[in-house]
């Protein structure tokens, strides 16, 4: 399974009433279907994921599988904080028909997960899963990390294909994809970072901010795989600066508004996550106004 390209860490929309908002979930993947995106990422941190209940995210995976596009790769996040629970996860997105499951570290017990208690938890989830699993690292959420060694150990699974890399460090991307084999497939979760890693090598891209720009984060990606490295490294400062205001700065909320300017049913955040305020609306408006010259130039 090969999951070079971009794919949109999905967001999850919300109805008035705070349930989730499955018809404006299809709405968005119907628009996505129309891009080049390579497939969708579901329940991740970018889809409020730690906030939603079972059967929440049950009916999420299920109308993702059922509204996607023939070709389209979908990986299911599966990580919890139990070993037990994260297994029974990730075979429940086996039968739903899920490429992979993300599995996110376990993070609670902070002191207790030193390096080989999370090489043993994803040795055991991935003997038990039925569908390839991805490493999720993402320290700035977890405060958990995934080092250049435990990957290189895990990566010798037969079942574990591959990682996605959210802290934004594009040395430990060079040391994991430098100390495993060649077919594990390292994917960047930070937009800012996207360009450099997949210059040392990296597969592809997970990106919350492909939720509200897929088309300009794809474009990033082709440029890259084409050789046009100076068109690339001008849309990578054109996403740097996008995914500061919108992602960094204003968060889940910025990024749902960005999605509603343009076209996709973004919404609100979920509880405690609190909506954008009036003038933090206008300044991310005027923001994106200006921002796309810049995209349309890159």
């Amino acid at each position: 399974m090969d999951f070079s390209g971009v794919f949109p860490a999905l967001t999850t929309p919300f109805e008035a009433d705070g349930s989730v908002s499955l018809a404006d979930l299809k709405h968005n993947i119907h628009k996505y279907n129309a891009t080049d995106l390579a497939g969708y990422v579901v329940l991740g941190s970018t889809g409020e994921s730690v906030l939603l209940k079972p059967a929440e995210m049950d009916g999420i995976l299920a109308t993702v599988k059922e509204a996607a596009a023939k070709g389209k790769k979908l990986i299911a996040g599966t990580g919890a904080e139990s070993t037990a629970e994260t297994i029974e996860r990730t075979k429940r997105a086996a039968e739903l028909g899920y490429h992979a499951a993300l599995v996110k570290t376990p993070h609670y017990y902070k002191p207790s997960y030193k390096p080989e208690v999370l090489v043993a938890h994803y040795r055991r989830v991935a003997d038990e899963s039925p569908i390839p699993v991805l490493l999720y690292s993402v320290p700035q959420f977890t405060g958990v990390a995934l080092e250049s060694p435990e990957t290189v150990l895990l990566a010798e699974h037969a079942n574990i294909i591959g990682i996605k890399e959210s802290s934004g460090n594009v040395q430990r991307i060079a040391e994991m994809i430098a100390g495993t084999p060649p077919a594990f497939q390292v994917l960047v979760g930070s937009a800012p970072t996207v360009y450099p890693s997949l210059v040392v090598g990296a597969r592809g891209a997970i990106l919350a901010l492909a939720s509200a720009l897929p088309e300009k984060c794809v474009a990033l990606f082709e440029l890259a795989r084409q050789g046009h490295h100076e068109k690339a490294r001008e849309l990578q400062s054109v996403l740097v600066r996008a995914s500061k205001r919108i992602v960094s700065e204003a968060g889940i909320a910025g990024l749902k508004h960005v999605m509603d300017q343009r076209g996709y049913r973004g919404g609100l955040p979920r509880l405690p996550l609190l909506p954008l305020q009036h003038e933090q609306k206008k300044r991310l408006n005027e923001f994106v106004t200006s921002l796309e010259p810049a995209v349309a130039k890159a």
